[in-house]
């Protein structure tokens, strides 16, 4: 029997997730896209990275970014995978941050140079700046559907991860399909377990499009009752590690989507199109999102 949530939280990732994965845009098109977000009605957006420039340039501006920014009613957050990039997050006025690992060896070792059990414990000094400093933080596990290095990935994998962070402390859980080859049984299999053992309310999706199953996904996760989807304007990014992979699930599809199912999400569609609309054009590309494609061919 579906039990649909009644209204869906949308977590919009596209000016960190979507943009560190496209070429690099001005610090001014960054802060004009989140006030675009902001404007269109999104609460939770996430706002930039705070890693080594080395690795990813394209965040290297993201205190700029939101020292720019005056949206006291958007939740902004950030990825802080060390206490120095939490430090500097605090520093910049973000109130949640984001940690990262993965429910696949391979991909931990590959991706951040470290076992999972290792990666979890370099969070400690993080979650207890975050507790000093009465801040949120949320856990990333990626590759819950399947891995480019090890294949299909173990339920049981998954739910390890996600109750270690949520143990070290994090108030939600937000499971990433990396490289998008999860499908509706599959997500349905993989919550089902999660569920015995999390409550519903802990846990947000976060998939990519690369089969062109990520609504699909995310349907089938709304009907076991899962309330937060994160999503990207316009589809921006990719995947890194699959080649010729579309990126996140196109924030203006879910609004359609949700739209359809009679839920809640307190977002104007227009709005948010012209936002994808917009920083598509500093990247020179279109976005992937068809339903912004179909309400621009109005």
């Amino acid at each position: 029997m579906s039990v649909f949530p009644q209204k869906v939280r949308i977590v919009e990732v596209g000016a960190r997730d979507g943009l560190q994965n496209e070429k690099a845009v001005t610090t001014a098109d960054k802060v004009a896209l989140i006030n675009a977000l902001a404007a269109a009605g999104l609460k939770d957006i996430e706002a930039g990275a705070f890693v080594s420039p080395k690795w990813v340039p394209q965040m290297a501006d993201s205190a700029d970014v939101i020292s720019a920014l005056n949206l006291p009613d958007v939740n902004l957050s950030a990825l802080t995978p060390n206490l120095k990039g939490a430090q500097a997050a605090h520093a910049a006025g973000i109130k949640e941050f984001a940690i990262f690992t993965a429910a696949s060896e391979s991909f931990c070792q590959k991706n951040i140079n470290c076992s999972i059990e290792q990666s979890i414990e370099r969070f400690s000094d993080v979650m207890e700046f975050a507790k000093a400093h009465n801040i949120k933080v949320r856990g990333y596990v990626s590759c819950v559907l399947g891995c480019p290095y090890e294949g299909e990935i173990d339920p049981q994998a998954v739910l390890y991860v996600s109750q270690k962070l949520l143990a070290l402390g994090c108030y939600e859980i937000s499971l990433g399909d990396t490289i998008g080859v999860g499908t509706a049984k599959k997500v349905t299999e993989l919550l089902t377990l999660l569920l015995q053992h999390i409550d519903k309310s802990q846990l947000a999706v976060h998939f990519h499009d690369t089969y062109g199953q990520a609504l699909t996904n995310i349907y089938a996760a709304l009907n076991l009752g899962i309330a937060t989807v994160d999503a990207a304007v316009a589809g921006l990014g990719g995947c890194p590690y699959a080649k010729g992979a579309s990126g996140n699930v196109a924030t203006e599809d879910v609004v359609y989507l949700l739209q359809g199912l009679g839920i809640k999400h307190a977002i104007d569609l227009q709005r948010l199109s012209d936002a994808g609309w917009q920083i598509t054009k500093a990247l020179g590309k279109q976005p992937v999102s068809k339903v912004s494609i179909a309400l621009h061919a109005k």
